[in-house]
């Protein structure tokens, strides 16, 4: 048996803006910091002996993770960061303002870009302000120029299988910073989601979702650590 935490960033300066994120490099708000923190004292409060920690590339995870590590007392523990832990990519809606979006393009058109399984947003253009082909941490990778939850699971699923399962198999605990697309691919994973259902699956800033997983990592019990900000979970 082993346990993951699964833990979403804390608010960010988007998330307070409510504009489409992504892929680009947002700190966390001073609420965010407070979350990681808070995230961070809960699960010291569980006393598991975490054994390593992972995170995205993107600065408002790996902030979450440091805050969170500090509050446990657990600077040392190993950190691993990879982009496939990254947020969903949301194409040429990165950095527009939801609601204002909505208005342009229609509630229903923009229900179907956020919270569909297959269906992407609009490719970012090359040119775009907000393109990362460039950007050093992504050199030798094909960055995307949108992706659905769908692909997004495509590049999530195949980092999980290589490195992180076979480290819960083995018994070791797992602390994983990430985001909330990356995390609810990893939850569709493990508790067999439909691609339907995972639609209605969302993961709060800031609260550390507990896996308790068995040898085979199949889910044994599943809750979320601040019970007063938690979300339906699916059933296992």
């Amino acid at each position: 048996m082993a346990q993951l935490a699964l833990l979403r960033h804390g608010q960010s300066e988007w998330n307070l803006e409510d504009r489409f994120t992504g892929w680009w490099d947002v700190d966390l708000t001073p609420l965010g910091e407070t979350e990681a923190r808070s995230a961070g004292r809960l699960l010291k409060s569980t006393e598991i002996p975490f054994g390593r920690a992972y995170a995205s590339v993107q600065k408002r995870a790996i902030r979450t993770l440091w805050l969170a590590l500090e509050e446990m007392d657990q600077v040392w523990l190993p950190v691993t960061k990879d982009y496939r832990l990254n947020e969903r990519h949301y194409g040429a809606l990165t950095g527009l303002n939801k609601a204002e979006t909505a208005i342009k393009h229609g509630v229903d058109q923009v229900k179907v870009w956020r919270r569909s399984f297959d269906i992407p947003p609009p490719e970012l253009q090359n040119n775009s302000e907000y393109d990362l082909q460039s950007d050093r941490r992504y050199s030798g990778i094909r960055v995307p120029q949108t992706e659905s939850l769908k692909t997004t699971l495509e590049r999530v699923l195949p980092y999980w299988n290589q490195e992180i399962a076979p480290r819960l198999k083995h018994g070791d605990n797992i602390l994983i910073a990430a985001h909330g697309n990356s995390l609810r691919a990893i939850v569709k994973h493990l508790f067999k989601v439909s691609d339907a259902d995972i639609t209605e699956v969302e993961i709060p800033t800031g609260n550390p979702l507990l896996i308790d997983l068995s040898s085979e990592l199949e889910v044994l019990s599943a809750r979320y650590l601040d019970a007063s900000r938690s979300k339906p979970l699916p059933k296992a």
